[in-house]
């Protein structure tokens, strides 16, 4: 059921217009003894889900006991993370969701619906794993808050992946993760009926009925001017709200490009970026509008790690950025990297399989990833000052721009908000 819906390309919500319809939305769902909030983390600060999870505690008071950010493998959020996205929300609501070890599995997705739905990459069962909380917290209420937006895993993010795999564990997370590297990302980024979102389906359908989850979601996205937009809200309980979103996610965040891309630059922003593990989005996002033989720059100011997590930035350090059938080769001769196929995923996902080269920047801070690092992992390195200094992005505009000298460049400030493709790799 469809609680709450408005949104267009045309739309423009403000903090005022979200509080509204979240409420309106609250007030159909009626009274509640004790809510459980499920938003997304730092990573995902321009989803808004912040301002929802805070409006959210408005609404409810001491109903609202628990905020469990979706962590999935990422680092616990800072107290100064917490304030800046979540306001005035106590800070004693918020649990740390710890992906190895706090979880419970609900059911396991069948091998053999696994092998079908994605075409035989691969044959193993999925298990549908989620934070203990969820399950034994006693909530009449779970509210599942996020953004829908292009994703390399999953093809659309949200829907019941905030619930599977952003408070998912280790054998879920890594599998999935793997499901849709093996499959083939450039043919699920964009779509919202992928091979990865049946089995999530399944998954709520077989396993998950019982929850009393109901999906809170925004479609946020550049507006001509280069500002953020929020351009939907969707509040409901079933598929319907998200493919709803997916639509308009669709039309707001994905830009088709009239020739592939020769020169892309891409700012990753300090207070977001930190890792390769999220600063690759720059790979993921561009991948498919980039030409071959073309040229991905990456400006990071605050690189200072492969993964968030300690074990899989090991094995990204030990195995690098390269390619499809080395890294096959290396899940095969490797159990390190067998027992963590989220990270083999991400090392497929990350390498643009010799296509176009990829050249990061990073800060010049003691803590930050040195030349011999990252050209350890199979990516270029460039200084970032000088990089900075012929492509200031403080000066360049999202999309086109002509360099003094005539050389053409496309310029991204946000991966993580958008997708880029040349019409002739994408397929509707």
């Amino acid at each position: 059921m469809i609680y709450y819906e408005i949104g267009s390309t045309e739309t423009s919500l403000s903090a005022k217009d979200m509080k509204e319809g979240l409420f309106q939305a609250l007030d159909k769902i009626g009274k509640k003894r004790k809510v459980l909030a499920v938003p997304p983390d730092f990573t995902r600060f321009p989803s808004r889900a912040g301002e929802l999870t805070e409006f959210a505690w408005w609404y409810y008071g001491d109903q609202l006991t628990d905020i469990l950010p979706a962590l999935g493998t990422h680092s616990p959020m800072t107290d100064e993370q917490i304030t800046q996205m979540f306001g005035a929300t106590p800070r004693s609501l918020f649990r740390e969701h710890d992906w190895r070890n706090d979880v419970i599995t609900l059911g396991v997705v069948p091998a053999e619906f696994v092998s079908q739905v994605s075409e035989n990459a691969v044959n193993y069962p999925w298990p549908v794993q989620v934070n203990k909380i969820i399950v034994e917290g006693g909530f009449d209420l779970i509210l599942s808050i996020g953004q829908v937006v292009p994703h390399e895993v999953v093809g659309m993010a949200n829907y019941n992946k905030n619930i599977f795999v952003g408070t998912g564990g280790s054998e879920g997370i890594n599998k999935s993760h793997f499901i849709g590297a093996a499959y083939g990302m450039e043919k699920m980024m964009g779509r919202a009926d992928t091979p990865v979102r049946k089995i999530f389906n399944y998954a709520s359908e077989k396993f998950a009925t019982h929850l009393p989850i109901v999906y809170v979601q925004t479609v946020v996205g550049l507006n001509k001017n280069g500002q953020l937009q929020t351009y939907g809200l969707f509040v409901g309980d079933d598929a319907e709200v998200f493919n709803k979103a997916a639509r308009l996610s669709l039309q707001v965040n994905f830009e088709m490009v009239e020739k592939p891309l020769k020169k892309v630059i891409v700012w990753l922003d300090p207070s977001e970026f930190k890792s390769t593990w999220l600063g690759n989005k720059s790979i993921y996002r561009t991948r498919m509008a980039l030409a071959n033989d073309g040229e991905l720059i990456v400006l990071a100011p605050a690189l200072s790690e492969f993964g968030e997590d300690k074990q899989i930035d090991r094995l990204i350090r030990k195995y690098g950025y390269f390619g499809t059938p080395h890294t096959l080769k290396m899940v095969k001769e490797n159990e390190d990297l067998q027992s963590n196929l989220g990270a083999a995923a991400h090392l497929i996902h990350g390498s643009s399989e010799g296509r176009f080269s990829i050249t990061y920047c990073p800060g010049k801070k003691e803590n930050n990833l040195t030349q011999n690092e990252i050209e350890s992992v199979g990516f270029n390195y460039a200084d970032i000052d000088k990089m900075t200094a012929r492509y200031n992005p403080e000066k360049l505009k999202d999309g086109f721009n002509i360099m003094p000298d005539g050389e053409e460049v496309f310029f991204i400030s946000n991966p993580a908000i958008g997708l880029w493709a040349y019409k002739d790799r994408f397929d509707y």
